[in-house]
C-alpha cells in the first residue's frame, strides 16, 4: 500500500474510532445517568445526563462530518493576515467568554466553581463551557502564530515570550475557577511551542512563576489541597478516588454486564463525566477498560502517521496538537480514575457527559480528518 493510500486510510480509520468512542459514551452516559433520571419530573426532561448526551451524540457526528470538508489551510495566518483571521475573532470570542463567566449573575455556578453560561435557561436546559472553547482555540491559534513566526520563534522576548502571552491571558482568566483546565493548557502550550521548535531552555524562565501562580490557586481553595492531600497520603485517599477503585476493581476481567453495575448508584461521584471510565470498567471488566485505552491508542498512532506525513508546516503542527489534546485529556482522565493523578476534573473525549467537550472535540477530529485529505490530495500531484 502506498503512502498516499495509507495517509487516506489514517483519515477514515480516525472518523471510525471516534464514532466508537462517542457510541460507548453514549451508551455508558445512559447507563450511568439512569440513577439520575429517576429523580426528575418529566417538565425538566432535557436536565438527563443520559439523554442530553443521546441528543448531543448525532449532532457531534454531523459537527465532524461538516469539519472534515472544510480546508484546514483557511485557519492558518499563511492565506490571511492575523488582523483578519477567522483565528483571531475566535480567540477574542472566547476571552469575552471566559470574562463573562467570571461576572455574578451572568456565570453559572456548579459544585462551587463558575465556569459555564446559560445559553437556554428554563425548562430546556442549554448551558456552555467556555473553557473548553478556548482550549481548543489555544491550540489552533498556537499551531498558526507559531508558523507565522517561524523566523523568530527561537527567540525569546519577540518569540516565546510573545507567544506565550495569548494562552497565558487565557489560563488567568480560567485558573480560580478551572484549576485542571487551566493547568492543562499550559503543558499543552509548552509541547507545542517544543514541536514547533522553540529552545528547551526559554521555558526555565516562567517556570518558577508559573509554579507561583498555580500554588496560589491550589493553597486559595480548600477543595484542590485535600486532592492533593489524597493524592499524597494513601491513607487518606478521597471519597470519589476509593470508590473509583471499588468500582474499577469489582468489574473483574468481563464485567458485571452492561447497565448492572451498582456503583453508580449514587456510590461514584460525577459517574457520567470524571469517572465514566470507571462505570465502563465495573460493568464491562478489565477486557472493556482494555478496549477503550486501545482504541485512544489506535487514535494516537494513526494520528501521528498523519503527523508525519503532512508537508504542510501548519496543518503538522495543528494535527500533533489535536493528537496531543485528545491524548492527553484521555490518560489524564483515566490516570485520574486509576488514582495514578490526583483528581483534575479532566474530560475522557467522546466518552465524558458534556455536549460543550463532545462538540469541540468532534469538531477538531472532522479538522484533522481533513488534514489528512488535503495531504492525500497534495501527495497525489506529481512533483510535489
Amino acid at each position: 500500500m502506498s503512502s498516499i493510500e495509507q495517509n487516506g486510510h489514517k483519515g477514515g480509520l480516525i472518523e471510525a474510532l471516534v464514532l466508537v468512542l462517542m457510541g460507548i459514551g453514549t451508551l455508558f452516559v445512559f447507563s450511568a445517568g439512569a440513577n439520575i433520571s429517576i429523580d426528575y419530573d418529566l417538565e425538566h426532561f432535557y436536565d438527563f445526563a443520559s439523554l442530553k448526551q443521546v441528543l448531543f451524540f448525532p449532532l457531534a457526528v454531523l459537527v465532524l462530518y461538516l469539519c472534515s470538508r472544510l480546508d484546514y489551510e483557511k485557519f492558518g495566518f499563511e492565506v490571511s493576515s492575523p488582523a483578519k483571521s477567522f483565528l483571531t475573532y475566535l480567540l477574542i470570542l472566547a476571552i469575552v467568554l471566559l470574562i463573562l463567566v467570571l461576572v455574578p449573575g451572568i456565570g453559572v455556578q456548579k459544585h462551587g466553581a463558575r465556569r459555564w453560561l446559560d445559553i437556554c435557561p428554563g425548562p430546556v436546559y442549554v448551558s456552555f463551557q467556555p473553557s473548553e472553547l478556548a482550549k481548543w482555540t489555544v491550540v489552533f491559534f498556537l499551531a498558526a502564530i507559531v508558523v507565522r513566526l517561524s523566523d523568530t520563534i527561537k527567540l525569546y522576548w519577540k518569540g516565546f515570550i510573545f507567544i506565550c502571552l495569548f494562552p497565558g491571558l487565557v489560563v488567568a482568566l480560567i485558573v480560580t475557577q478551572d484549576f485542571g483546565t487551566s493547568a492543562f493548557i499550559v503543558l499543552l502550550t509548552f509541547l507545542m511551542l517544543l514541536i514547533g521548535g522553540a529552545h528547551w531552555w526559554h521555558f526555565l524562565t516562567p517556570l518558577p512563576l508559573t509554579a507561583v501562580a498555580f500554588y496560589a490557586a491550589i493553597v486559595s481553595s480548600p477543595t484542590r489541597v485535600n486532592r492533593i492531600k489524597s493524592f499524597i497520603n494513601p491513607a487518606a485517599i478521597s471519597y470519589q478516588a476509593r470508590q473509583s477503585l471499588i468500582a474499577i476493581s469489582t468489574g473483574g476481567i468481563w464485567g458485571k454486564g452492561l447497565g448492572k453495575g451498582i456503583c453508580k448508584y449514587g456510590h461514584v461521584p460525577e459517574d457520567t463525566t470524571d469517572f465514566v471510565f470507571a462505570i465502563i470498567a465495573e460493568e464491562l471488566g478489565f477486557a472493556g477498560a482494555a478496549l477503550v485505552i486501545a482504541i485512544f491508542i489506535a487514535f494516537v498512532v494513526c494520528g501521528m502517521i498523519i503527523v508525519i506525513r503532512c508537508r504542510n508546516r501548519f496543518g503538522r503542527l495543528l494535527a500533533a496538537g489535536i493528537v496531543l489534546t485528545i491524548a492527553l485529556q484521555a490518560a489524564i482522565n483515566i490516570g485520574v480514575a486509576m488514582v495514578v493523578l490526583p483528581t483534575k476534573g479532566i474530560p475522557l473525549p467522546f466518552l465524558s457527559a458534556g455536549g460543550t467537550s463532545m462538540l469541540l472535540s468532534a469538531a477538531a477530529v472532522g479538522v484533522l480528518i481533513n488534514i489528512a485529505k488535503q495531504t492525500d490530495r497534495q501527495n497525489k500531484i506529481p512533483g510535489s
